[in-house]
């Protein structure tokens, strides 16, 4: 685990706090999300319910809302008593799948540039992990690397779309492609689905367990902190087939065993509000997304516009600069400002090299901030 003694988002924040920086390097908004969850919260703290340690696989009503989340936007049959898990956040359930689903020395196939636990996880298992590369400057997944990633030493593909740190989502074709592979090698699919609702200009989001053949060999994972702004309650769910989810069950309660009670409560009930928040939400963040995109190539960056999440993704060759982990340790001293290098995400650094990811969920007012600081210090 010595690899990853480290993290570039614990490196660059310090980084940030240390030189007043703007971070928009983590993905964490700056504003709170709706108050019927906090007062859903704080009525359950008051009341006495969750306080103590809730059922070691989430609370019913959540579990039910879960359900009935993934009929409602997707129409997934989930079982919400054997098929359903909630967490100490979607970090900790993936990790638990990975544990759970792995063995050592299976290799586990993934996009590259991938999120940093991905790695962590792996290592954990005592796995091995297997980069396919997004190519071409609109960063897409090269389909024939990665079919040709597959050995009989394959045992799970772990997907991400929207995908992190790209901004990228899956097209139907990618994810048909992916699905295609699964089945004809029988391959288990961990699918981090953590930006679900976060997708911009129609680049509608599709849970590859709605593709034939692939609900009863994936584990599909969801965040309450992406999905309603609240990253600090840490609640995130796994759902999927009755046996899958058992295995990542086991290895979850051994973990942090149980958190979030009165959180959970008020998770449930986000779940359960109209499609108008969920509309409003994208939109909020599209405004900000084009804030920032508008602004980086004005600078000359060559912006690779974000599909969905948090994030966007710029190339810093137009700048002069080959290295984008060069850009971004100079950039805080430089200009006030934190971003993350996809180099550091990446086993193959000439994947990862010249890209940049930055994080737009921040109030408009600090994003006209940080640009202000970046055209005074990019000059």
């Amino acid at each position: 685990m010595a690899e990853h003694s480290s993290s570039i988002f614990g490196e660059m924040s310090t980084l940030a706090v240390q030189l007043g920086a703007i971070n928009l390097g983590q993905g964490f908004p700056d504003t709170d999300g709706p108050d019927l969850l906090k007062q859903v919260a704080a009525e359950a703290i008051a009341d006495g319910r969750g306080n103590q340690y809730p059922p070691p696989n989430g609370l019913p009503l959540l579990r039910e809302a879960i359900a009935t989340h993934q009929s409602r936007f997707y129409g997934l049959q989930v079982d919400p008593q054997a098929g359903v898990v909630v967490g100490t956040g979607a970090s900790e359930v993936l990790q638990s799948a990975l544990m759970a689903l792995v063995d050592e020395g299976d290799e586990v196939v993934m996009l590259e540039p991938w999120f940093d636990i991905y790695g962590a996880g792996i290592s954990l298992a005592r796995a091995v992990r297997v980069g396919v590369p997004l190519v071409g400057p609109g960063l897409r997944p090269d389909l024939g690397r990665l079919r040709e990633a597959i050995t009989p030493r394959t045992r799970l593909i772990l997907l991400n779309s929207p995908h992190n740190p790209s901004g990228i989502v899956l097209t139907p074709a990618e994810l048909q492609a992916v699905a295609d592979i699964a089945i004809e090698h029988d391959l288990l699919v961990l699918s981090d689905e953590a930006y679900e609702h976060l997708w911009f200009d129609g680049h509608r989001h599709i849970p590859i367990a709605t593709l034939p053949g692939m609900a009863e060999r994936t584990v599909t994972v969801g965040s309450g902190g992406k999905t309603f702004s609240f990253t600090g309650w840490k609640v995130g769910w796994a759902s999927g087939p009755a046996d899958l989810i058992a295995a990542v069950r086991v290895v979850r309660q051994h973990l942090s065993f149980v958190s979030g009670g009165p959180f959970q409560y008020a998770m449930a009930a986000g779940l359960g509000l109209p499609d108008e928040y969920f509309t409003g939400f994208r939109a909020d963040l599209q405004a900000k997304r084009d804030l920032l995109a508008t602004g980086l190539a004005d600078l000359g960056l060559g912006v690779v516009m974000s599909e969905g999440t948090y994030f966007l993704t710029t190339d810093v060759r137009p700048l002069g600069y080959e290295d984008g982990m060069a850009f971004c340790r100079e950039l805080p001293r430089r200009a006030g400002v934190v971003a993350i290098p996809h180099q550091a995400l990446c086993d193959d650094q000439a994947v990862g090299a010249p890209y940049v990811r930055w994080a737009f969920c921040k109030r408009p007012s600090v994003l006209e901030e940080a640009l202000e600081r970046l055209a005074r210090g990019l000059r």
